[in-house]
């Protein structure tokens, strides 16, 4: 089947009628069946298809170890666009076709791999399912999780038929190497007129929870100057991540709140919301969740409010392996090597000490995590040959 087919198959699922916007929450219905769709896929290309309890998936093409793995998630940003994710997935199942074509025998197996909850958009961490997978997220913590509707990971997991075990996967224990393709979420590829790059990096990145506490009030009865309202520290917050990111070419985002009793006429209790920030060095990151912290602390004095900050979920920098970048760039007639400031499934398998590279396909817009997101399908196509021509040449 060609990319082009498998892509119209794809597409629907879990795709909103109202905003064109994907809702692939993990665990749930529409993401299931995106898995269903994937494991129909592997099965018919006579793929060996291993899962483990936890959500996670590769299909091999040839048996034994030191592997070339591909692919990416299928799992979706609350209404996200259709390339995050998927088009690896859709792409590797192509290649593999392409190769196929070619008549080529690998030298070494090939495999296609699906992992869980890499947006974090359901249980708030970030590549849960490779975190599971290599070990770097701990049983303990990861039962420990809920949805923000209170659903356990452990209930989530049992509901949509699997047997989590919250365990570092055996699912890796053939990979010799890892190649993650993914829609470029940015401009750079635009910038230089190309339409597949090579990544360089990931920015270290996180997630921080700013818990704002004040006094329930009534809007109305209540003086202006004997408020205790939290509302006014989290807003002058955000404002200040805005401006101290802007300052040190840095990226912080408030783009999730909840709200306590969030009532129109009601001065709020407790205002949280969720910080990602990301830098270009750990210390710079550092730097700035710090700074906007600190100012958070001073405006909530003003307030008579306070402040509570957690870091929920932080993630270090990730340099891919400079060999097998440079590597594949030439592979591709001088593809260019460029970092991401998202994180990745791919730099999760990197820094558990698999040898890891990126490949990325052109977004004329730049936009992603928005229904907006795209990449024109000659682009995609460019991309599924460069990831062809990158696994013949690592699976020799």
């Amino acid at each position: 089947m060609s990319f082009e087919a498998m892509w119209r198959d794809l597409s629907p699922v879990g795709r909103s009628g109202i905003s064109g916007g994907y809702h692939r929450q993990p665990f749930a219905a529409a993401e299931r069946e995106a898995m269903t769709w994937f494991t129909e896929q592997c099965r018919a290309r006579d793929l060996r298809l291993r899962m483990d309890g936890n959500g996670n998936a590769i299909a091999w093409w040839g048996d034994g170890p030191g592997g070339v793995l591909t692919g990416s998630h299928l799992d979706s940003v609350i209404d996200g666009g259709a390339y995050d994710g998927p088009l690896g997935v859709v792409s590797a199942l192509a290649a593999i076709d392409e190769l196929r074509d070619r008549g080529v025998t690998p030298g070494r197996p090939i495999g296609v791999g699906v992992f869980c909850e890499e947006e974090g958009s359901r249980f708030g961490i970030a590549c849960l399912g490779s975190r599971l997978a290599t070990g770097s997220i701990g049983p303990q913590q990861a039962a420990s999780l809920h949805d923000r509707d209170g659903v356990a990971l452990l209930d989530a997991m049992a509901a949509a038929g699997l047997e989590p075990d919250l365990g570092p996967s055996p699912l890796l224990q053939d990979v010799g190497t890892f190649v993650e393709l993914h829609v470029e979420q940015g401009r750079d590829l635009v910038d230089r007129d190309r339409a597949v790059g090579v990544a360089s990096e990931i920015w270290p990145h996180g997630r921080y929870r700013f818990d704002f506490r004040g006094e329930a009030n009534h809007a109305g009865t209540t003086r202006m100057e004997d408020r205790r309202d939290p509302m006014l520290s989290y807003a002058m917050t955000a404002l200040a991540a805005n401006k101290q990111a802007r300052l040190g070419g840095q990226r912080a985002t408030f783009g999730r709140v909840d709200v306590i009793p969030n009532g129109t006429n009601a001065v709020p209790s407790q205002v949280t919301g969720w910080m990602d920030a990301r830098g270009e060095s750990e210390e710079a990151l550092a730097a700035l969740v710090g700074e906007v912290e600190r100012l958070g602390t001073e405006r909530a004095g003003r307030d008579g409010t306070t402040l509570e900050m957690t870091p929920e979920s932080v993630s270090a920098a990730v340099r891919f392996d400079r060999d097998l970048a440079a590597r594949i760039s030439g592979v591709l007639d001088g593809a260019p090597v460029i970092p991401t400031m998202a994180g990745h499934d791919a730099g999760v398998l990197s820094a558990a000490g698999i040898p890891t590279a990126m490949l990325f396909v052109r977004n004329p817009t730049g936009v992603s995590h928005s229904p907006a997101e795209h990449a024109e399908m000659a682009d995609c196509l460019a991309g599924v040959t460069a990831l062809a021509d990158v696994l013949a040449e690592l699976a020799r």
